[in-house]
């Protein structure tokens, strides 16, 4: 029954992850009108509300994973899920039960069908309602795609986040950084606090006039968080010099680019402790244990050892070009990369940013919005980059593994999707590595 009430879900409604554009809808009447039918849920607990263009899972893990060691009944809602669709929803870190989305889609087919909604309209709609029925304290929102017009933007948060903006989805929130903001910046509330993590010249501005509009307090998180990165192993080791909670954590998260989302974290608990009890210890306890408390994957994610393997998510431009910076400040005899995209990304700009001191191995994920393998090979042979062509991310693994030595790297990304796939197979599980 599990898998049928999932694939309901996923053919039923329009799917922004299976089909792209074709599976958006733009517009706020089915995010009210739901809200409407189920009661305005979220006014029943408090909301954190976070956009952005990447870091925005990170920042809401991190976030979720304080508030429950500070002992508050948390709800999180992010997007993708990487294994299966219960993890979007979850409380305290535990999943949703299949038997609530069981009852939720049986007790309200006949409204929910007759709005015509999107598959992530439905699935708020229902994380909204779970999370109400779970008297929980406080659930961390993150945004499914913009801002302005996400169906998430129903709420009053006491906080709204938006990490960064770079490039990506240009094609549904505008082709410059400046109209990419605009989007984001829709969650901006009135008298509602707003951190913005990185400020950038062509978005501080847009930000600043949001929120004076709305007389909206900001904060710039880069810009007042002072933050050094002391030491990786076995955590990675952030010194905070300032702010109300200064000192020194071990964060469970691995990835250089983790310093900008510690700073966006910070600053937010600044704010947030206005309106609820924050205490350095749940902080402390709260960021090592992130991945223990809310089952967090995919970020600069090691799967293996002899020879190392990595895996993350990063899958547009900034995000690649944060995930290349790691991979090269890495001293590796061989650099070994499987690598496949979504048909919906700038490939050429992306692939200028690959090392070029490394072997690909081009596959496509198994979703439908994959970019077919002879697209990639055509860029990848325009810049000269040695690869290989395998007919899935499993046989790309595979075929690594028979060549790659102890002192080499093994790198699986490009989307979502190829590090899904590589995490559903199970092919490092204890087991298959056995």
């Amino acid at each position: 029954m599990q898998e049928d009430i999932i694939e309901y879900l996923y053919t039923v409604f329009p799917f922004y992850e299976r089909q792209g554009k074709a599976g958006y809808k733009a517009g706020m009447f089915n995010s009210f009108a739901l809200d409407e039918h189920f009661g305005h849920p979220h006014q029943l607990y408090k909301t954190i509300h976070i956009a952005g263009t990447n870091g925005k899972g990170s920042t809401s893990h991190l976030l979720a994973s304080i508030l429950q060691e500070q002992g508050y009944k948390t709800g999180l809602y992010t997007s993708p899920h990487l294994v299966q669709f219960n993890e979007r929803i979850r409380v305290n870190g535990k999943p949703i039960e299949t038997t609530y989305i069981e009852s939720f889609i049986e007790e309200n087919k006949t409204f929910i069908e007759s709005l015509s909604p999107s598959f992530f309209e439905v699935t708020t709609a229902m994380a909204f309602a779970y999370f109400a029925s779970q008297k929980i304290d406080v659930a961390v929102i993150e945004v499914g795609l913009g801002g302005r017009l996400d169906c998430t933007n129903v709420l009053s948060p006491i906080l709204s986040i938006i990490t960064n903006i770079s490039f990506d989805h240009k094609d549904i929130l505008g082709n410059t950084l400046g109209l990419i903001a605009a989007e984001k910046a829709g969650i901006i509330k009135a008298g509602i606090p707003v951190v913005i993590g990185e400020s950038h010249p062509a978005t501080k501005g847009v930000f600043k006039a949001f929120a004076n509009e709305k007389h909206a307090p900001i904060q710039f998180a880069d810009q007042n968080i002072k933050v050094i990165r002391k030491a990786n192993q076995p955590y990675q080791t952030f010194e905070i010099e300032n702010g109300s909670f200064p000192g020194i954590y071990d964060v469970g998260l691995f990835g250089e680019y983790q310093i900008k989302n510690i700073k966006t974290v910070m600053q937010a608990l600044e704010i947030i402790q206005r309106f609820i009890k924050i205490e350095e210890s749940a902080i402390d306890r709260g960021v090592r244990m992130v991945i223990e408390n809310t089952g967090l994957q995919g970020r600069w994610q090691k799967l293996s050892s002899k020879p190392d393997v990595f895996c993350d998510i990063g899958h547009n431009e900034a995000g690649i070009e944060s995930v290349m910076q790691q991979i090269n400040s890495l001293e590796y005899d061989n650099k070994y990369i499987v690598w496949g995209m979504v048909n919906d990304k700038d490939i050429a700009s992306i692939v200028k940013l690959l090392p070029r001191n490394a072997v690909y191995y081009l596959t496509q994920p198994s979703i439908e919005r994959a970019m077919s393998v002879s697209l990639l090979e055509k860029y990848f042979k325009k810049e000269g980059l040695a690869y290989q062509i395998c007919e899935n991310v499993v046989a790309a693994i595979k075929k690594i593994q028979k060549k790659a030595d102890c002192n080499d790297l093994i790198f699986i990304g490009g989307s979502n999707f190829v590090v899904a796939d590589t995490i559903k197979s199970d092919i490092f599980s204890k087991k298959a590595l056995a």
